[in-house]
């Protein structure tokens, strides 16, 4: 790694990158360090070649407490109290405008984004693993958009992200209370894929899933994730366009020629394993 980090431990192994929250704030509360760290933690990500999946869980009980209002308030304060004049506005846009990019980078990253959630995920942190590709939890976990009952609307991309996961109904309902809500719901609305009994054993399953998605030749995973996401609030002629043109390329490939000489070999695939495609 080319650079260190106080709010994210990264560690890389066999194609799998895991990105563990450590805060500094209590359950790894989102506070100045978070949000100047993680758009450039998926920077570094996303050059490195060796990386196919990206894994994000909290360190300790939880998974995020969301936002450390307290740590934030002093940066934020002169921009959203009183009657704020046209440039403090400016620049309150432009700081939520900053604290979207990270979790924009996970959404548009080429590799596959993992979150495995255990104990709390409130406000920014449902936000973020909305981001992700794919979301595990543990039985204990609880999920809360509680933006409104800091008379807030959720704006770090929850209301963008979920009702493309759990439909608008859903979406609209955790906004608009604030509540909470546990693992049962989060499987039953397909927040997530899959409920895991203990955090140990989500931590496993999840490395696993990491790890089979990691073992795949990365041009088909990546050109995979493209595709999906170009789809999003696109027709069904437009996707079908799109991903034809995607795969006319794809199939010229080295991965793809070893994929069929090993079926027809009836042996294992050896793909490459170093794939940067310039992003």
């Amino acid at each position: 790694m080319e650079q260190t980090y106080q709010s994210l431990q990264l560690t890389e192994a066999d194609g799998v990158m895991t990105v563990v929250l450590l805060g500094p704030g209590k359950g790894n509360a989102m506070g100045p360090e978070f949000w100047e760290e993680l758009p450039r933690a998926m920077d570094e990500i996303n050059q490195m070649p060796t990386v196919r999946c990206i894994l994000f869980r909290g360190s300790g009980d939880h998974f995020s407490y969301g936002l450390d209002v307290a740590r934030m308030l002093p940066r934020i304060a002169s921009m959203a109290t009183g009657n704020p004049m046209a440039d403090e506005r400016r620049k309150l846009m432009g700081q939520i405008r900053f604290m979207q990019s990270g979790f924009v980078k996970m959404h548009e990253s080429p590799k596959p984004v993992i979150a495995a959630v255990h104990g709390w995920c409130i406000g920014g942190g449902l936000n973020m693993i909305a981001a992700a590709d794919i979301r595990l939890c543990s039985r204990d976990a609880r999920f809360s958009l509680r933006e409104a009952k800091l008379a807030i609307t959720p704006d770090i991309g929850g209301l963008q992200f979920l009702p493309h996961l759990i439909g608008q109904g859903f979406t609209r309902e955790m906004a608009f209370t604030g509540g909470d809500y546990d693992a049962a719901f989060a499987e039953r609305t397909g927040l997530v894929n899959h409920v895991y009994n203990t955090p140990e054993a989500l931590f496993d399953a999840a490395q696993a899933l990491a790890r089979q998605i990691a073992d795949n030749p990365a041009p088909a995973v990546q050109g995979a994730k493209e595709v999906l996401n170009y789809g999003i609030g696109k027709d069904l002629e437009d996707g079908m366009q799109y991903v034809a043109v995607w795969n006319s390329s794809q199939m010229q490939s080295a991965d793809f020629s070893e994929a069929m000489q090993a079926t027809l070999d009836r042996r294992k695939a050896e793909f490459n394993k170093k794939v940067n495609r310039g992003y």
